[in-house]
C-alpha cells in the first residue's frame, strides 16, 4: 500500500490591508514598519516627536535606505513643534524638508515603506498619540494605492501640482475630501457610527441628519470640548446639539483622549484618515484618508468603537454661547493636544 502524503497547508494570503490601533499597538507597530525598509522610506507628518521612531529612521539611513521626511512647519496657531526634530534629522544626514507652501497646514500622516506598503493614519508620530489617544492607522499593500501616496509625496516634495485618482480608495484634501466623505455617509442604510472630535462643516452635518431621517441608526462618539479650539467650539457644540434633536445618539469618550477620525457604514465599510469634519480640513489643508472594506480591518474597527462606546457617557453638548458650562466633566486642558 502506497504511503499517503498529507496535503501541505495552504499558504495564507496577506490581506490588502491591516489595522493599527492606538494606544493598543503603540510605537512598536510603526517602528516595525520602518525596520522593514530595504531601499526607500517616505514619511510625511504633521508632528514627529518620538525617539523610538526617530531612531528607527536613523537605523534605516545607516543600513543604506534612502530616507526622506517632510514635516509640517507650524500649526494654524503658529506653534513650531517640529523644529528640533527637523534639526536632529538634518544633523544625522537624513533628507528632511518642510511640507509644501501650497497648503497653510499639512495635516497628512503617511509613511511609505519601499514600494511594498503604505500607512495612512489618524495619529501623529508622537509619544502622546502612542500612549494616550484613541487613533487608527491602515496599512495597505495594494499597489495602486501605494503608488498614489508616493505620487502625492513626490508632488509635495518637488512643489508640483498633484491631481489624485479618486478611484483607488484614498481620500485627499484639499478640494476632494468633503465630497468623498459625503458619499460615504450617503451610502449608509442601517447604521452609521462616527468617531470624530470636531463637527465644523454644514454639508457633512446635513448628510448625517439626512441619514437619520431615512431611518439609519446613528451613533456619534465625540471628545467634548477637549482639544477643541475656541473658534471651533461654536460649530462643534451646535452641531452636536442639532444631531441630538434629530435622534442621533451622542456619547463623550472618557477613558482615552479622542483623536481618531472614523466613519463606519453598515458595519461593512470604513473611512479613516487625517481630516477632521472641518471646513479647513476639506478646503485648505493637505490631508489624506483611506477607505476600507477589508473584513479584518472593519471588524477590529467595529470592536474598538463598541468598546469605546460602552465606556463612554451620554453627552449633551452645552450652549456654545455660555462658557460657564463648557468645562463640566471635561478632561484637564492640555495645550499640546489641539485638533488643528
Amino acid at each position: 500500500m502506497a504511503e499517503s502524503t498529507a496535503a501541505s497547508p495552504p499558504v495564507p494570503i496577506r490581506s490588502h490591508q491591516h489595522l493599527i490601533v492606538m494606544p493598543d499597538d503603540g510605537a512598536d507597530a510603526v517602528v516595525a514598519l520602518i525596520d522593514q525598509a530595504r531601499s526607500e522610506l517616505r514619511l510625511k507628518q504633521f508632528k514627529l516627536q518620538s525617539e523610538a521612531v526617530e531612531q528607527a529612521l536613523l537605523r534605516a539611513q545607516q543600513r543604506g535606505v534612502q530616507v526622506r521626511v517632510m514635516l509640517n512647519p507650524h500649526t494654524s496657531g503658529g506653534d513650531r513643534w517640529n523644529d528640533e526634530t527637523y534639526a536632529r534629522l538634518q544633523g544625522w544626514g537624513i533628507a528632511v524638508a518642510w511640507t509644501s507652501e501650497a497648503f497653510p497646514v499639512t495635516h497628512e500622516k503617511s509613511l511609505v515603506v519601499d514600494r511594498d506598503c503604505a500607512l495612512i493614519a489618524t495619529f501623529n508620530l508622537s509619544d502622546k498619540y502612542f500612549t494616550q489617544t484613541r487613533d487608527y492607522g491602515v496599512v495597505t499593500y495594494a499597489a495602486p494605492v501605494i503608488e498614489q501616496v508616493i505620487a502625492g509625496f513626490e508632488a509635495d516634495w518637488n512643489r508640483t501640482f498633484f491631481q489624485p485618482d479618486l478611484s483607488v480608495g484614498l481620500v485627499w484634501s484639499s478640494m476632494h475630501s468633503r465630497g468623498q466623505m459625503a458619499r460615504i455617509v450617503d451610502a449608509a442604510r442601517r447604521t452609521l457610527w462616527i468617531q470624530h472630535p470636531k463637527f465644523v462643516d454644514a454639508v457633512i452635518l446635513e448628510r448625517i441628519l439626512s441619514a437619520r431621517e431615512r431611518g439609519v441608526k446613528v451613533r456619534v462618539l465625540c471628545g467634548g470640548k477637549h482639544g477643541i479650539s475656541d473658534w471651533d467650539i461654536y460649530d462643534t457644540f451646535s452641531s452636536l446639539r442639532v444631531m441630538r434633536r434629530f435622534g442621533v445618539k451622542v456619547r463623550r469618550q472618557r477613558h482615552l483622549k479622542l483623536h481618531a477620525k472614523l466613519i463606519l457604514v453598515d458595519g461593512a465599510f470604513a473611512q479613516t484618515g487625517s481630516m477632521n469634519i472641518d471646513r479647513s480640513a476639506f478646503d485648505l489643508r493637505r490631508e489624506l484618508g483611506i477607505e476600507s472594506d477589508a473584513p479584518a480591518v472593519v471588524q477590529r474597527l467595529k470592536a474598538t468603537f463598541e468598546a469605546d462606546w460602552d465606556q463612554a457617557c451620554k453627552y449633551e453638548a452645552p450652549d456654545p454661547l455660555d462658557p460657564s458650562l463648557h468645562e463640566a466633566g471635561e478632561l484637564p486642558p492640555d495645550p499640546h493636544f489641539v485638533h488643528d
